[in-house]
């Protein structure tokens, strides 16, 4: 996970964190997405697992990663990270072979080139902050929410690429409760709710989904009211993410695009915007409030 520094750029593509779009590459060109190299890298796994008379509950007890997390990598179904190549290639003593298949795990269905290295971070955050003035952001979203901004791409998706980027989205939920040592924040804007995307009832299904996270214990959900004569988040939407290692990174995205940041200066200044506006918006306690006055409302 070293040169952090040399992350600092933009990459033109496809599927942003919360909307969603076809991966494209730098001229245009449609990326075709293939999970072959993660459900070889997951049989890679489960062989070394068995050859080490490993039971998938003990193997991932050595590994310090959740049950269904292995059984997600042993599947294909989830990009492994730096973390875990390295403790399993120790456990399972397996000469080398899984660091060599991580290297090639270089597509993961359903995300675009320029989140994959974001979306694996996320598998590794100490902390993870996020507003968003869009849309609902990927991690809270329901499946029903998620279909809808999908299906509403343009140019239009075909079925399969839609239930492709909406089995990578709910996937990367997980982390919410496989994660309960890393804390999570979210700003979002009251209007978010207000614009009821897919209609009453996806928007109710949203509401109760968002308060059900929000009761985690790592999961903090605050709301920006829809007056807020003094904002810090004018420039956009924003992610932040405190590394193993401590250090910080951000991220933000517009129209079919995303940037990594990681000038310790400028992300110095999006935390300096992000606490600020941690205190604009409503507390915990009246952000929830709020919620539940708006499911009643829908």
């Amino acid at each position: 996970m070293a040169g952090f520094g040399a992350w600092a750029y933009v990459e033109v593509g496809g599927l942003d964190e919360g909307g969603g779009a076809q991966s494209a590459t730098g001229n245009g060109v449609a990326e075709p997405e293939s999970s072959d190299s993660l459900k070889a890298f997951g049989e890679v796994v489960k062989a070394f697992r068995l050859r080490a008379r490993l039971t998938q509950e003990q193997f991932a007890e050595r590994v310090r990663y959740s049950v269904p997390t292995v059984g997600s990598i042993e599947q294909g179904r989830r990009f492994p990270s730096a973390e875990f190549v390295e403790r399993a290639e120790g456990v399972l003593d397996a000469f080398g072979s899984l660091r060599g298949a991580a290297r090639h795990l270089s597509r993961r269905p359903g995300l675009a080139s320029w989140f994959r290295q974001w979306a694996r971070l996320e598998q590794e955050a100490v902390s993870l902050y996020t507003y968003e003035c869009r849309l609902i952001p990927g991690l809270l979203q329901t499946e029903a929410y998620a279909r809808r901004l999908f299906v509403n791409q343009l140019p239009p998706l075909g079925d399969e690429q839609i239930e492709a980027q909406l089995a990578a989205r709910l996937d990367r939920q997980r982390l919410l409760r496989e994660r309960p040592n890393t804390a999570y924040s979210f700003i979002l804007e009251e209007h978010l709710f207000l614009r009821r995307t897919g209609g009453a009832q996806v928007t109710a299904e949203l509401i109760d989904h968002v308060l059900r996270l929000a009761g985690l214990r790592n999961v903090e959900v605050q709301v920006m009211p829809l007056v807020q004569e003094n904002h810090a988040g004018l420039d956009g939407p924003v992610q932040l993410l405190e590394t193993q290692d401590l250090r910080w990174l951000g991220y933000s995205e517009g129209q079919k695009s995303g940037t990594f940041i990681s000038d310790p200066q400028v992300v110095s200044e999006l935390h300096m915007r992000y606490a600020r506006m941690r205190s604009q918006a409503l507390s915990l306690e009246d952000s929830l409030s709020l919620l539940r006055q708006m499911r009643g409302a829908v």
